[in-house]
């Protein structure tokens, strides 16, 4: 950014008054320029810097005033004096004649030398008007660098300000782009808590169908009692025919038996067959679930 320098043109008197209008900015007024002048500064310690600095300037310009007016006065009451005093040397001189000449110029010369003296005193105070005028110039070149100070510091707060609010701006971008990471973090965790409470759920049912199987399996173990059972029926019926070939007399009364024995095989066998075939299926459920298990495992 680019510092512009503002200088303002006002010659500081008695009669000004430096207003303090809020904590860092204040003003006065200018009746030679007909102008309100007013100045903003970065700290309240700058404006009361650059008011104290006035009042100084203030008192200085009082003060050279107030020694101005006591010289002119004094000034003013030496002529009227050296006045009085000529008229009474000629009135004498004309008096006494030209005989009396040395009388008359004595008076003389006293006037000339008091006006000598007072020219010489017009001349110190000049001097010390001229360098108290040095002086409130002087002072008034400090309260200028002092304005182009505060208004140096002005711009550069400003620019701080801007960049602060820059630096501002995007920690809220930051700030608004983390809460919507938050979101999505937080919608991930609830996911994966749906997802293990999913798992929990099919972890159960694995258990239960794991209890059926095992129970299928201590059923299963009895089968070979039953085909033990089938076996000695069989033998049983071989023995019979064997029997039957020999005591035909016996037969009627072993047919029935024999029909006996195989409806009981046979439902055996039905009986078998469904134990198999719910057996079987328990299998494929059980199979089934450990499949969505992986695929669960596998997708988390």
């Amino acid at each position: 950014c680019f510092l512009q320098v503002v200088i303002i043109n006002s010659t500081i008197t008695p009669n000004m008054n430096f207003t303090k209008t809020s904590q860092k900015f204040g003003q006065w007024a200018d009746s030679r320029a007909n102008t309100v002048f007013g100045l903003g500064f970065a700290s309240e310690q700058q404006l009361a810097k650059f008011a104290e600095k006035f009042q100084e300037v203030k008192e200085a310009a009082k003060l050279a005033r107030e020694k101005s007016q006591e010289k002119m006065e004094t000034s003013s009451d030496q002529s009227q004096e050296s006045g009085r005093e000529t008229p009474t040397g000629n009135q004498a001189s004309s008096i006494n004649g030209t005989d009396d000449e040395k009388i008359s110029h004595v008076p003389e010369n006293t006037v000339l030398m008091s006006e000598n003296d007072r020219l010489k005193s017009v001349a110190e105070q000049s001097k010390k008007l001229e360098t108290e005028l040095q002086a409130l110039k002087d002072s008034n070149a400090r309260l200028t660098d002092t304005l182009q100070e505060a208004n140096s510091n002005a711009e550069s707060w400003k620019s701080k300000v801007t960049q602060s609010q820059d630096e501002n701006n995007q920690l809220r971008k930051k700030i608004s782009e983390l809460e919507d990471q938050c979101k999505e973090v937080n919608l991930e965790r609830e996911r994966n808590a749906q997802l293990m409470l999913r798992i929990q759920e099919l972890e159960a049912d694995l258990q239960e169908k794991e209890q059926e199987l095992e129970d299928l399996r201590k059923q299963a173990e009895t089968i070979p009692q039953l085909m033990t059972k089938c076996e000695s029926i069989t033998a049983k019926l071989q023995a019979a025919e064997t029997a039957n070939r020999d005591l035909s007399e016996k037969m009627t009364l072993l047919q029935s038996e024999i029909d006996d024995s195989q409806q009981k095989q046979k439902n055996i066998k039905s009986d078998l067959k469904k134990f198999m075939d719910v057996l079987d299926g328990k299998i494929d459920e059980l199979h089934e679930v450990r499949q969505g298990i992986s695929k669960l495992g596998v997708d988390n």
